[in-house]
């Protein structure tokens, strides 16, 4: 039996696999170039050989947008509730522990200060590695704590969104993120603050209509999904044929929605640049902000 079990192969697990020669290359989605992983990490997960933009784990996002070691975290306290005993395949609280476990964040947002290119700001950062980015009570409760706390810092927001839309799982208190965040921002405008929205792939549903469409500048990056329902949706609904690309972000920019369409390698220094103009008549210019926009 020993000797049974010394030849019997080893049964590969997940681990085995990303650290295997294999599991440190993959296939580009956008040119099916083979690429070095960690080469795909350094370029802030853009491929090397045609800019195809990869979804970004949020810590990620957060080191590429602050300043070194300028990061201080504001959301982790607020735990999401299961008000409607919600079953689908498994109860609301069964999947939610296990996105909990999977990411090590309680929900799909993470928000905190820091400064960008020497100006302060509030960054709320959402996760569509947590159940799809899907914006429920607390991801909505959180951006609006980053908003009214920004305002009351005298920081400028900049939110990133990355999201399904709402989370069904909690019904109607999921819907009314939309207004909470839309009325949260109001601190913002009050306070004469800018709020700069990134859109990345994808930003969908209640998200996109609520605050991610709300900022003073819309900026998305290359190739992104940005629509409220989906093609076949739409194509069924108005019964005709739609143009190739349209939920696009390029295909947005030229009909006016967006603002801008900036690669992710020259986001950090494109915020800096559209802070320095929009803050130019509230605060003094940091020097390294006028650095990046030369």
């Amino acid at each position: 039996m020993a000797l049974e079990r010394w030849f019997r192969r080893k049964r590969p697990t997940r681990s085995d696999e990303d650290n295997s020669p294999a599991g440190l290359w993959l296939k580009c989605e956008g040119c099916s170039a083979q690429i070095y992983r960690k080469d795909l990490e350094e370029n802030l997960y853009v491929c090397t050989e045609c800019g195809y933009h990869y979804r970004m784990p949020v810590e990620a996002r957060v080191a590429m947008l602050a300043d070194e070691g300028t990061f201080e975290r504001w959301s982790g306290e607020i735990r999401a509730g299961d008000p409607l005993g919600f079953v689908d395949t498994e109860p609301y609280p069964e999947r939610l522990a296990r996105s909990i476990d999977k990411q090590k964040r309680p929900d799909a947002i993470l928000t905190g200060g820091a400064t960008l290119a020497g100006t302060p700001v509030a960054l709320a950062v959402m996760d569509f590695f947590f159940a799809g980015g899907s914006m429920g009570s607390v991801v909505g409760e959180e951006i609006a704590r980053a908003a009214e706390r920004a305002a009351a810092e005298g920081r400028a927001l900049i939110s990133v969104a990355a999201s399904g839309g709402a989370r069904m799982q909690e019904g109607a208190l999921s819907l009314m993120q939309m207004a909470k965040t839309t009325v949260a921002l109001e601190a913002l405008s009050n306070a004469r603050l800018p709020f700069i929205s990134v859109l990345t792939d994808p930003t969908t549903g209640g998200v996109t209509a609520s605050f991610a469409t709300l900022g003073d500048l819309i900026i998305a990056e290359p190739q992104a999904l940005i629509c409220f329902a989906g093609p076949r949706v739409i194509q069924q609904t108005i019964k005709q044929d739609l143009p190739p690309g349209f939920q696009r972000a390029e295909f947005l920019l030229q009909k006016g929605m967006l603002d801008d369409v900036v690669s992710r390698t020259a986001l950090k220094a494109k915020l800096a640049f559209y802070l320095n103009i929009l803050l130019s008549g509230a605060q003094p210019r940091s020097e390294e902000a006028r650095a990046l926009t030369v």
